[in-house]
């Protein structure tokens, strides 16, 4: 029998319907312009309940995956079952992997392109939660975009971002998938958002303490005994992230140069970061002179496997606690310096936020700058570092 589609109709036509290439293979062409190839054959031998032949439908995949000359070399060999009686959507099914399998497989291929533990246990707990209870067990191929629907709209607006991450993480998944031949239809995660309530973005800013009161503050920090508490004062004074300072090496230090180098690895955008290190800062450095011969900070506690280890970041809100501290965060301290930095130092922004390893401007201007301001920045980390310990008294710097 001769075959009816041609390549250039099957990516010309729109109207919606089903277009035989004989022998059971139709070309599916749905309502939205999304085009699919079905299979449709009988099973020898056997009958329906009311002795009709026993029909079966195979979806062969999205036409964007699978050409007219592939889905006909595809079909041929399921013809073929259904001759010698065999269904091949049984068949299927025992090849076929559930969404938890599939999910568990991306999950591992990811796993080692993840900078911490956390991030790994969080992506796989949020896809467990959410969607392997309910559609986990079901072959991943039956899941629509009405199953992920029932997922994400009971949290889309009361957790928002849960359900954001969420969705990236199942539509990683729905990729995969399709790249692997195990999902032959669009991934259902695409254009969800129209059916799901709008959310106005609501900027989320960590409580701070303000710049005025910094100096006082320090100076409590400074006669508490601990790592935790030398820990705080170095990301104060060289206004880094948590995890940055909890993870610094010794290796990463030039005390010739006062510089601390941060590797690309442990930088949140993926570049490295040098940090102009004040005297104050090199001080607290003189304090911990010793404890490790690798991290500057160790934990008190080891590993499961004996080593030292970084602190957790859980251990500053035990030292807040220790100072009757509160109604400001660790993460807040970076906000005090942007906020110094603008009404007491009167730094201009790109030198500030190049302190803070901020991006600034858009991608052409940032091509353009390719400084990172390093000598204007160690001007500006001096005099942060003179503030902070109450050296500078009640005159206003004037950073350029």
């Amino acid at each position: 029998m001769p075959n009816n589609l041609t390549a250039r109709k099957v990516q010309t036509v729109t109207e919606p319907g089903m277009y035989s290439d004989g022998q059971g293979l139709y070309l599916c062409v749905a309502p939205g312009g999304t085009k699919s190839w079905i299979l449709r054959t009988t099973i020898k031998g056997r009958r329906t309940a009311n002795g009709n032949p026993y029909r079966v439908e195979i979806g062969l995949g999205s036409v964007a995956d699978v050409s007219l000359a592939k889905a006909r070399e595809e079909a041929s060999p399921l013809r073929l079952q259904a001759r010698k009686g065999i269904n091949p959507l049984d068949e299927r099914r025992r090849q076929m992997l559930t969404f938890e399998q599939a999910a568990r497989k991306v999950y591992e291929g990811l796993l080692p392109t993840w900078r911490n533990e956390k991030h790994a246990q969080t992506w796989w707990s949020t896809v467990n939660k959410h969607a392997n209870s309910q559609f986990g067990n079901r072959p991943i191929e039956s899941v629509t975009s009405a199953d992920i629907l029932d997922v994400l709209g009971p949290i889309w607006v009361e957790r928002h971002e849960t359900a954001k991450r969420l969705s990236q993480r199942l539509s990683t998944i729905f990729d995969w998938a399709r790249g692997a031949g195990h999902y032959p239809n669009p991934n259902p995660v695409d254009g969800l958002k129209k059916s799901l309530p709008h959310v106005k973005r609501r900027a989320v800013h960590m409580a701070a303490l303000p710049w005025e009161e910094l100096p006082a503050f320090m100076s409590v920090l400074s006669e508490r005994s601990g790592v935790s508490a030398r820990t705080l004062e170095f990301i104060i004074l060289t206004a880094s992230r948590s995890g940055e300072a909890r993870g610094a090496r010794w290796s990463e230090f030039d005390f010739k140069s006062k510089v601390w180098t941060v590797p690309a690895d442990r930088m949140k955008r993926g570049i490295e970061h040098r940090v102009p290190l004040c005297d104050e800062a090199l001080a607290v450095l003189e304090k911990v002179r010793g404890l490790d011969v690798e991290f500057v900070f160790p934990a008190t506690s080891r590993d499961n496997r004996g080593k030292v280890r970084e602190q957790s970041v859980m251990v500053f809100k035990a030292l807040l606690r220790r100072m009757r501290r509160e109604g400001f965060t660790v993460h807040g301290f970076r906000s005090t310096f942007r906020d110094w930095c603008s009404e007491s130092a009167h730094a201009d922004r790109e030198v500030a936020e190049a302190s803070l390893a901020h991006a600034v401007g858009n991608e052409t201007e940032r091509s353009y700058a390719r400084s990172d301001l390093f000598d204007r920045r160690r001007s500006l980390m001096d005099a942060w570092g003179q503030y902070v310990v109450g050296k500078s008294g009640d005159v206003v710097r004037m950073v350029l």
